[in-house]
């Protein structure tokens, strides 16, 4: 018989206690709680003993299946969007409506998505756009556009998400800019992307993974004993359109398709 997930004090009283912040989150029982939510490790507290560690891991059992619970999510999105007016919310998230369907525009890519929830597109369909997709269209707040930028930490409930953020999208994002410095031309290249001006940094680049989400990647290349910096940034309204899980989604999605583009681009050894 499996053992009870262990609440986030049980894990709490396991831990260093000292608040350090190495795992990007304000104290250690925010991180015991992510780590009960699964949005991180055990891994992700570095000055955890090996001992606690391999205890706790014993008595840590996953609430359900990653695959589970994503199937559950995507059905309770198309129940929803089965509610929605598509041609009344189309000017309110930046979409076309046309033959009982949103066209949507996503990276410079459009993407159809009809009263179901059935999302067709030219490209491969992938579950890291097609739910924040459908999340973006049945949100029940819109904004526009501010043009002011915060960090992810700044948005409404970021700061729970910010070690994953940290560890899956401005980590390595800039090590692969560093590792490849034509990669960012070539995402303004192919995503329809622009730069703008930017207080110390080399690049400053914006996209849009949805309309109404715009993000900004700022890049400073490593210089003599300095290490490179990057970071992302979204406009104020971006946590008003989506949900804080679904931003990271998207975020984390596009990293992992920048990377494989790196991969696709990288010269082969002579």
């Amino acid at each position: 018989m499996a053992k009870p997930t262990l609440t986030p004090l049980e894990i709490y009283k396991a831990l260093p206690g000292t608040n350090c912040g190495k795992c990007f989150l304000p104290s250690c029982l925010a991180f015991a709680a992510a780590l009960v939510a699964g949005r991180l490790k055990l891994s992700d507290c570095p000055d955890l003993a090996p001992d606690q560690r391999q205890t706790l891991a014993g008595r840590l059992q996953p609430r359900e299946s990653r695959e589970t619970e994503q199937a559950e999510f995507m059905d309770k999105l198309r129940a929803k969007m089965g509610t929605i007016d598509l041609a009344a919310v189309a000017p309110l998230i930046g979409a076309t409506y046309q033959d009982q369907r949103l066209a949507i525009r996503s990276m410079g890519k459009d993407f159809l998505v009809d009263a179901h929830g059935t999302v067709t597109s030219e490209c491969h369909i992938i579950p890291w756009v097609e739910a924040p997709l459908l999340s973006y269209i049945t949100h029940r707040t819109h904004a526009e556009i501010t043009g002011k930028w915060l960090s992810f930490r700044e948005l409404q409930g970021g700061i729970d998400w910010q070690g994953l953020f940290t560890s899956r999208c401005e980590t390595p994002l800039r090590q692969l800019a560093d590792a490849n410095p034509d990669l960012l031309g070539d995402i303004i290249d192919l995503f329809m992307g622009r730069t703008i001006p930017w207080y110390e940094a080399d690049i400053a680049l914006i996209l849009h993974p949805l309309p109404k989400v715009p993000i900004l990647i700022c890049y400073q290349a490593p210089e003599e004993d300095l290490e490179s910096v990057l970071n992302i940034f979204f406009d104020e309204c971006c946590a008003v359109n989506l949900h804080i899980k679904s931003i990271f989604t998207l975020c984390s999605g596009l990293v992992q398709m920048f990377t494989k583009i790196a991969a696709q681009h990288r010269s082969p050894p002579t």
